[in-house]
């Protein structure tokens, strides 16, 4: 279950900094307390972050190495060398090559521009350099978004008689290489040290042609985007013009690959554009992508950007397809550990990174995928937010080939006859150096809804470009029962009207339940503001319900579903004594975080089993796949239960949702605390039946909603129990939310698997 975190508490001291900035500025303590906490502390920083524009770009010049680049630039053009680009097959590597191989046209150099492919590997190679030589004998070559780390690289292209100007946004090696460099990075008299390689490039731009560069900002917003760099200082300021002139005057490859998008920004360029970009590499023709950003032909643009986008349907396919495989392996393997480490023959090598990803996300742990070529596999790792995969691959660095990366992605190398023993590694390092906390994925939120919504909406879209560094703000607001709906018949998204302020929910069908009923929780949402023929719509768009099922009076629904689950063939399970079974408890959660599920239908039962109180409480369905241990507290029929290694029936009827190969332990002597004190007399159901006939057409998402709405001398329970066994005799239906009756039906309560095993059990 994903964790609530305020992303900043306020002094008294504080409190007052941010009324005053507030006050100066206009906006609502909210709005300038999300800035202040953001580290835009004063007026001056305020007016710079509200009003990103060139105007705040910083001196090109007081880069290291911008005025000899400069110089090196300017005799290669008056002695008319030949002049090679070297790039990255990424988004940011291509529209580094895009930005400069322009910057250098106008300048009066036409450049050869070169990228390898993903097999060739990242970065400089000698290979590559050879191939460059071998078609074009530069006199100079200038990488992008790359070479900071090729020192011996470098002296091979120095061997064959060429300068070298490395330009990269990457973190410092120990050895530089010996040649002009320029990478923010570096000691120097530049403030800002997070542009991206097209950020680089497009500041050498600016040193070498000035204002001319700001039509190439498209591309480095672009980039800036795509390769996750803070969207603050510099970086915003780059955005927020390349988005201006995306909108104005945009070069013909933004417009063939935009179409007709409705809204531009910065999360556009991040899933519509970059995906589209990097997919050409990841499919093997980065050459393409390059064509495309760096031709002027719009015949050939369109061309181009047709084949980028059939790449990106591919690429969605087969990391579908990758997902999906990756996901039946982790449920064969059991998803145990403190990681998950997986390899595959014919996985591409291409794709594995966006998996991990993937996986990472789903099962709340660090994911590292390999692709075997040979005795070698080759993978990528990502990680979750609290966990250090850098820092836990290097403790294991005498068991791989190779790695490198930072805190949440690195690439590592692992000979097959190391790769078990680097997996144990990994788990018992990871395992002894971060808590069981910090694998709960967070939920990070500004604050507590208050105040004018509609105003508040409107200064939020000031904050914008969002990205990282500058994540758009999400909000809470407390609630218990919600009449949330579906938006139309059959959709799995979610309207609601909570205190006059309408909420969308896409894809919350799965919280239906727990929306609507009594369950203390938290939604929460982010601030949208749209436009639509004209019209302005304010709404919050809800990311996630977060809630407590210690709490809520949910009594009628659990009922329900063990009603349902009767319908259900008993399991077969092993019986322990209480005593018995609260060691077992104790023991296995101590030994393990993951694989353990508790079932009951009553959460009264828990207290027996002090084991549990630390345990997060799941209501009708599992809150996430991770398969951490858990306490559900009566399942919902469809909830798959099958990924957990052990199930634990306590207060609940051995009646299961699917549980795959799960181990079964159910209580010797169980207390149902009258579950089922319900009449089975036919005469009693009759008497129902006859009730309901008269609230024919009643709406009502499940039948304990039905029930409360029925009314009539029954307990709710009784006409709960009664709309199970209608149903599953066929005499109603409520599957379009709505009570209605089948004409003409005549059926036997014998026939209805609900009834027979209620009955049965009253009876045992």
């Amino acid at each position: 279950m994903k964790r609530l975190v305020r992303e900043f508490e306020f002094s008294p001291e504080q409190r007052e900094a941010v009324r005053a900035l507030a006050t100066a500025s206009g906006l609502t303590e909210t709005t300038a307390g999300i800035l202040y906490a953001r580290g835009i502390d004063t007026e001056e920083k305020l007016r710079a972050f509200l009003h990103p524009s060139r105007e705040n770009f910083l001196s090109p010049l007081l880069m290291r190495g911008m005025c000899e680049a400069v110089a090196l630039i300017t005799q290669a053009r008056d002695e008319g060398w030949r002049v090679a680009i070297f790039g990255d097959y990424d988004a940011d590597g291509i529209g580094a090559c895009a930005v400069l191989s322009r910057a250098l046209r106008f300048f009066g150099i036409e450049p050869y521009v070169f990228i390898p492919e993903r097999t060739d590997g990242y970065g400089l190679s000698v290979s590559a350099i050879d191939r460059i030589f071998d078609d074009f004998l530069p006199d100079l070559i200038i990488t992008v978004d790359c070479g900071i780390s090729g020192k011996a690289e470098v002296e091979y292209i120095q061997s064959q008689g060429a300068y070298v100007i490395v330009t990269d946004h990457h973190e410092l090696p120990e050895e530089l290489p010996d040649c002009i460099v320029i990478d923010p990075k570096l000691k120097d008299d530049y403030p800002y040290d997070n542009l991206c390689g097209a950020g680089v490039a497009f500041k050498l731009s600016e040193a070498l042609i000035g204002e001319r560069a700001y039509a190439l900002l498209d591309f480095a917003a672009l980039s800036t985007v795509a390769d996750s760099v803070p969207l603050v200082g510099e970086n915003r300021d780059i955005v927020a013009e390349g988005l201006r002139r995306m909108e104005t005057d945009p070069h013909p490859v933004f417009s063939a690959l935009l179409g007709k998008a409705s809204e531009l920004s910065a999360q556009t360029l991040a899933f519509s554009v970059a995906p589209r970009v990097n997919a050409a590499g990841r499919m093997g023709d980065a050459a393409s992508a390059l064509t495309l950003f760096t031709s002027e032909d719009e015949e050939e643009i369109a061309r181009l950007a047709d084949r980028v986008n059939e790449y990106n349907a591919e690429r969605q396919k087969y990391c579908e397809e990758l997902i999906a495989e990756v996901r039946a392996r982790v449920a064969a393997e059991g998803p145990y550990g403190n990681i998950i480490m997986l390899a595959g023959e014919n996985w591409n090598a291409g794709f594995v990174g966006i998996a991990a990803t993937r996986i990472a996300e789903e099962f709340s742990r660090p994911t590292l995928l390999f692709v075997r070529r040979g005795n070698t596999l080759k993978g990528s790792a990502r990680s979750i937010e609290n966990v250090n995969i850098f820092e836990a691959l290097k403790s294991c660095a005498d068991l791989i080939t190779e790695f490198g990366g930072h805190a949440q992605a690195a690439g590592v190398n692992v000979s097959a006859d190391n790769f078990d023993a680097l997996r144990q590694a990994l788990d018992a390092y990871i395992g002894s150096h971060y808590a069981r906390e910090e694998f709960l994925p967070c939920v990070y939120v500004a604050g507590e809804a208050e105040g004018d919504f509609r105003r508040i909406a409107h200064e939020l879209t000031m904050l914008e470009p969002y990205g990282v560094g500058n994540r758009r703000p999400l909000f809470y607001t407390e609630a218990e029962r919600v009449e949330a709906a579906r938006m139309k018949p059959d959709s799995p998204h979610l309207v609601m009207n909570m205190g006059g302020v309408d909420l969308v929910y896409f894809n919350g069908l799965k919280d239906l339940d727990i929306l609507k009923s009594d369950v203390r929780k938290q939604l929460v949402f982010e601030y949208n503001v749209s436009h639509f023929r004209g019209k302005e719509y304010v709404k919050g768009f809800v990311r996630c319900v977060l809630y407590d099922g210690a709490t809520g009076d949910v009594d009628l629904d659990a009922f329900e579903n063990a009603v349902r689950l009767m319908a259900c063939p008993p399991a077969v399970a092993e019986y322990r004594s209480r005593e018995d079974l609260a060691k077992f408890l104790e023991e296995r959660i101590a030994a393990c975080a993951y694989g353990l599920c508790v079932v009951t239908s009553d959460r009264r039962a828990l207290s027996r089993y002090p084991a549990l109180a630390g345990l997060d409480i799941d209501v009708f369905h599992l809150s996430s796949g991770s398969c951490t241990n858990t306490v559900l507290y009566a399942p919902a029929p469809d909830c798959d239960l099958s990924a957990f290694r052990e199930i634990v029936v306590i207060g609940s009827p051995l009646r299961l949702p699917p549980c795959g190969r799960a181990r079964i332990i159910a209580e010797s002597t169980a207390d149902m605390g009258g579950l089922f004190d319900v009449s089975c007399e036919r005469e009693t159901l009759l008497r129902v039946f006859s009730h309901l006939r008269t609230r024919e057409g009643l709406e009502g998402g499940s039948y304990a909603e039905l029930a409360r709405l029925a009314g009539g001398e029954f307990s709710l329970k009784q006409t709960v129990f009664a709309l199970a066994v209608f149903e599953e005799l066929g005499l109603i239906s409520t599957q379009e939310g709505r009570l209605k009756f089948i004409r003409g039906k005549k059926s036997d309560l014998s026939l209805s698997a609900i009834y027979k095993a209620v009955g049965s059990f009253r009876e045992g």
